[in-house]
């Protein structure tokens, strides 16, 4: 499903002015990126929890020119959903 897909399901659902949907679904997304970018985890109850997650260096091999290389450590968006989402999801 894509942006465009959800504001059009929302917009369908609720009777809400189109432009007023998009404007609310860019802010949430905006809201979610910035708090992550703070290193602030996104608590959503019922939902699931979007938070960052530090990965340590490792080394990787490029199997194309037979080389070992060596992958900074970083830090990574994830998504872990809430038991009721997995539960519903199962059903």
């Amino acid at each position: 499903m894509t942006k465009a897909e959800i504001i059009d399901k929302i917009f369908n659902e609720t009777g809400l002015q189109k432009k007023d949907v998009t404007t609310v679904v860019e802010a949430f997304m905006d809201t979610v990126r910035d708090s992550l970018t703070n290193k602030d985890n996104v608590y959503l109850r019922g939902f699931g929890t979007f938070a960052i997650k530090h990965r340590a260096p490792k080394t990787a091999r490029n199997i194309l020119k037979d080389t070992t290389i060596l992958v900074e450590a970083r830090d990574v968006p994830s998504f872990k959903p809430s038991k009721s989402f997995i539960e519903k999801i199962n059903e």
